[in-house]
Formats: structure tokens, sequence, C-alpha cells
């Protein structure tokens, strides 16, 4: 009984045993192997097996890329103003083999060297600098990082500035800039819609005056018109009463000739003819002398017909 409680014992340890030396790296990750307390081998993804007892796993190292949030650091700046900023950094191990033997702590060491770096490149700008340039520190530092990371066989890429914090005194000026230049802003766009409001009404105006005076002047280009048509109506109207009271004359002096007038009563008829011409409007008519001696034979005759 003791035989075989030993021998069952055996077994088991060396199930455990066999089991210990069975490795199953998983996707994303790898294992640094030593022999004997030397590297041997960096293990990737799949089914591994080791020898028992000399054998062990060095380090697990995970080959995703990965974040770290560091603190606020305190850097001053050209202008020798302090502030705070707080950085953040993407990384992606490479080399596990150089992760594992590159430094002892590889992320403090990231951290450590991330302040340095920020110090050397913020003590070359002044505060405007330093606010407006977030991309080329992000830059200058992702370069430098990388280049220093290189011998742990770690890539750096990107870091990124996730706070600025500038003293108290200098966001309470910061402050008051901004409200300044937002209401100068402002200033601006108020005189600007003023400006353009003006405008709108002055060219309004002027082209009301010009639809006025246009308005005006076809108006009375039509009075003008109107009048023409009505003085040539006129004029027509008279034309057509000469025509007519010169055609009666024809036709009474035709009348007379038919019936066989001597020239005396001819001569009676031109001084009937004077006369309505001046239509007792006429100051002054000048008549002929052969029609004056008619005209006084005919008064003669006028008063002895007015004895009898």
């Amino acid at each position: 009984m003791g035989t075989f409680l030993a021998f069952v014992i055996l077994v088991v340890i060396a199930l455990l045993v066999l089991a210990s030396c069975i490795r199953i790296v998983p996707q994303a990750q790898a294992l640094v192997m030593e022999r004997l307390g030397a590297y041997m081998d960096t293990w990737s993804v799949g089914v591994h097996f080791k020898a028992p007892f000399i054998d062990r796993v060095a380090k697990r190292v995970v080959l995703k890329e990965q974040v770290v949030d560091f603190a606020p650091q305190p850097v001053i700046t050209k202008d020798n103003v302090t502030m705070k900023i707080d950085t953040v950094v993407f990384f992606q191990i490479t080399d596990p083999k150089l992760f594992a033997y590159g430094v002892e702590n590889p992320i403090m060491a990231i951290e450590n060297l991330t302040a340095t770096t920020l110090r050397n490149i913020i003590g070359d700008l002044e505060l405007d600098q330093t606010l407006t340039s977030r991309e080329t520190i992000n830059t200058k530092m992702r370069s430098a990082l990388d280049v220093a990371t290189d011998p742990w066989g770690i890539k750096v890429n990107r870091v990124e500035l996730k706070n600025i914090i500038p003293p108290a005194a200098i966001q309470d000026a910061m402050e008051k800039q901004m409200k300044a230049e937002r209401e100068r802003r402002e200033a601006i766009l108020k005189a600007e819609g003023e400006k353009k409001s003006t405008i709108l009404v002055a060219e309004g105006k002027k082209e009301s005056a010009i639809l006025e005076a246009e308005a005006e002047k076809e108006a009375a280009i039509l009075r003008a018109e109107a009048e023409k048509e009505k003085m040539i109506r006129e004029a027509e109207g008279r034309a057509e009463a000469i025509m007519k009271v010169q055609q009666a004359n024809a036709d009474g002096i035709r009348f007379i000739k038919e019936a066989g007038a001597d020239e005396a009563v001819l001569r009676l008829k031109s001084l009937e003819a004077f006369a309505q011409a001046a239509d007792g409007k006429a100051t002054k008519i000048i008549i002929p002398s052969d029609i004056q001696g008619i005209a006084g034979l005919v008064k003669s005759i006028a008063e002895v017909g007015a004895k009898n």
C-alpha cells in the first residue's frame, strides 16, 4: 500500500513538472526565457516547451501600444514664468530582450526622460509661444524620446501635452485679455454692421431719388408730347378754319362773278373781307388806296340815303 501511494505521488509530481514545462504565449505578448540565469530566447505566440529546473521565464512582455499619463511637471519658460505641464506618452515595445535587460524600470525611466526633455524644450520658448505651439512641442518631444528609448527596445509613437497650467496671476491676466479681445471684436462687428446699414440706407435713398427723377422725366416727356399733340390739333383746326373761310370767300367771289357784278361791288366785298379780318380786335388796318376810294364812295351813298 505504501509503495502504491509513493508511485502515485511520483506520477502526480511528474505530471506537474511536465505541465510546468509547457508555455502558451497569447497574442500580442512575448516571453523572455533564461537558461541557468543567461538569456536563452524570446518566445512569441504559440506553444513552447522548456527544460525543467534550468529554464525559466525572465519577463513577460506586452507588445500592444501602451499609454502612460504622467503627473504635471513644473517647468520654467524663457521669460521666467513657472507653469505645470502634464504629458501623455504612447509607446510600444519592439524588442522584448532590450526591454527586459536595457533598463531596470522602463516606465520610471520614460517619466524622468519626459520631464527633462520637456524642461529643455520649454526653456527655449516664451509663455505665448508655449501656449500656441503645442504641436511643435509634441513633435520635438516624440523625436527626442524615441531616440533615447531605442536602446531599451521601446518606440515612442506619440507625445501629447495634456494640460498647460500657468500661475493664477497669469490665468487672471489671460482671462482679462480674452475678455478685452472679445469686447473689441464685438465693437468692431457692431461698427461694421452700422456701417453696412448706413450704406444700405444711403443706397436706398439714392435709388429712390433716381427712380423719382426718372419718373419725373418720363412724366415731363409725356406732358410735352401731350402739349405738342394739343398744339398740332389746334394748328390743324385753325388751318382747317382758315381753309374753310378762304373757300367760302372764293365761292362768294365766284358767285359774284357769275352774277355779273361790276368792279365796284367787288371792291365792296373786299372791304367787307378786311372788316371781317379785323374782327373788332385789330387797332390798325392798312387798306389799299383803291379800296379807300370805294370806301369813301360807299360813305357818300350812305349819307344821301339818310337824307332822303
